[in-house]
Parts: structure tokens; C-alpha cells; sequence
């Protein structure tokens, strides 16, 4: 692997990090808002739904990030491509 290609491949992770360090700041700052609304204004709890649904988008992006970048990532993409060429070059 070329000094070039290691360098688009740690960049591209960076930026995956990036939006998921991104998506948990806003996942805390906005449930903290809605618990704080929630409890201010009295009434039945509601502000866990928001936290529960998003919650689940959050791990959602985090396994994205952190295990299915290994499993089914660009070294995976690669391994197959590789795979597939010597397929065919049998054929």
C-alpha cells in the first residue's frame, strides 16, 4: 500500500470519528435540553423517547464507525476485489 492510499484511508477515518464525536455532543446537548424542558414543565415524563430513539441511531453510527469499519471496511473491500480478479483470471 502506497504512502498515498495510507494517508486517504487514516483521513477518511478521521473524518468518520469526526462525525460521530460530532453526532454524540449533539445527541447530549439537545436530551439534556429536552430533559431540562421535560422537568420544568411538569407533566408525565416524555423526554427518555427522543433519548431511546436517537440512543439508537447513535450506537447505530457508532458500530458503523468502530466495528463495521474492520468487518466489512476498505481492507474487506479490497480482500474481495483481490478474490474476484484471481477468480476470473482462472476462468
Amino acid at each position: 500500500m502506497s504512502e498515498d492510499e495510507r494517508y486517504h484511508r487514516a483521513k477518511r477515518k478521521v473524518e468518520q470519528l469526526k462525525g460521530f464525536y460530532g453526532h454524540a455532543v449533539i445527541y447530549l446537548i439537545v436530551n439534556a435540553g429536552l430533559a431540562l424542558i421535560n422537568l420544568l414543565s411538569g407533566g408525565g415524563w416524555w423526554f427518555y423517547w427522543p433519548l431511546v430513539g436517537w440512543g439508537i441511531g447513535l450506537a447505530a453510527h457508532g458500530v458503523s464507525v468502530f466495528w463495521l469499519e474492520g468487518f466489512l471496511g476498505v481492507d474487506w473491500e479490497e480482500k474481495k476485489i483481490r478474490e474476484i480478479m484471481e477468480k476470473q483470471e482462472k476462468k
